[in-house]
């Protein structure tokens, strides 16, 4: 029996989502047509403006918010499988461990719904499809798209193009840097081996937490939950895995930002519009308790490490964080970027 009951979550995930009246019209046939234009045009002008190189030419898919949900659950019971496998005989038997995973499916499912009616895109080689298939897919989730533009009153062949730009950053990540999806998926990796039940857990996160209290700190900080679960050694791979998400989406979004800038009329208003949106307080205890307020800053930390480096040692400084691993910036000298520069040269 799986930990996490993954038939739940879909189903779950899959309601929560629901269905969207734009999603049956003709603007998402024609956005269904136009993205594949729009991603090789973004492709281009990402790849001058990075120095990565694009190679191959991804599938590009137009996909409604229950297909997008449904993909991320699928992705996450691979991803996930080797911890559940170490975990499948520890636990006891029984009705008790039946409801644990199908309450796990449920809060795993509601999750991905959630988010699932926020997304705009995805590039899909960080949550790879079955049967050894690398996932080289950029996805528009075409209903939150539309309601973007609609509701704002964007231009849809600039607000299409500039989202195309971010996906296309990220792509130019992961396939132009021949190390980074195996560094990615080895911090995956290092977090399922250390998945572990740990003797005394509940009274380490009591003692925590107590802790938090009297220093005045939140009791679930930005890390959320799966952080106030985390052994410490595993709060150190969350570490890494929060550094490298930063510098990616920083990097992604400054990319996105400077050529939009250039090319499209309404780039201004489009940021702002999405960094107020990232910020609304109506989702902030959400994202504290899921740990998403994480994900939600990795944009803005990410984003003022590469204007930090870039205002003090050029553009083309960041090149290093591509040469290996060891060149990537932890979470404090992305903090404090003059220290990862002199740490690199």
């Amino acid at each position: 029996m799986s930990v996490i009951n993954w038939s739940v979550a879909a189903r779950v995930a899959s309601r929560l989502a629901g269905s969207h009246p734009l999603e049956d019209s003709y603007h998402i046939g024609l956005l269904a047509r136009q993205a594949p234009g729009i991603v090789e045009q973004a492709a281009g002008l990402v790849e001058a403006e990075t120095g990565l190189s694009w190679k191959g030419k991804p599938t590009v898919a137009v996909v409604t918010r229950a297909d997008w949900a449904t993909a991320n659950i699928q992705s996450f019971g691979r991803m996930l499988a080797p911890a559940e496998q170490k975990l499948r005989g520890k636990g006891g038997p029984g009705i008790g461990r039946r409801l644990m995973s199908r309450l796990l499916g449920a809060e795993v499912g509601a999750l991905v719904g959630v988010l699932s009616k926020r997304v705009l895109g995805q590039y899909e080689l960080v949550l790879p499809s079955g049967d050894g298939d690398a996932g080289d897919t950029v996805m528009f989730v075409g209903a939150n798209v539309l309601g973007m533009e609609r509701q704002h009153e964007f231009r849809p062949d600039e607000f299409r193009f500039w989202v195309a730009l971010h996906e296309c950053t990220h792509r130019l990540q992961f396939t132009g840097v021949p190390w980074l999806r195996a560094y990615f998926f080895g911090l995956v990796e290092g977090l399922v081996e250390t998945a572990d039940p740990e003797p005394g857990r509940m009274q380490r996160i009591a003692d925590e937490m107590r802790s938090a209290a009297r220093a005045g700190r939140p009791l679930v900080d930005e890390a959320g939950l799966l952080g106030v679960l985390a052994t410490p050694e595993q709060r150190a791979l969350l570490n890494r895995v929060q550094a490298l998400m930063s510098v990616l989406e920083g990097h992604g979004h400054v990319v996105m930002d400077r050529i939009g800038a250039r090319r499209l009329v309404t780039q201004d208003r489009m940021s702002r519009v999405l960094k107020l949106r990232r910020k609304d307080p109506r989702t902030a205890a959400f994202f504290r308790l899921t740990g998403l307020e994480m994900k939600m800053k990795q944009y803005e930390m990410g984003e003022r490490f590469i204007l930090d480096v870039e205002r003090t040692a050029g553009f083309s400084a960041l090149d290093a964080v591509w040469e290996s691993p060891d060149h990537l910036p932890s979470l404090d000298e992305i903090r404090a970027p003059r220290q990862w520069l002199e740490r690199v040269g």
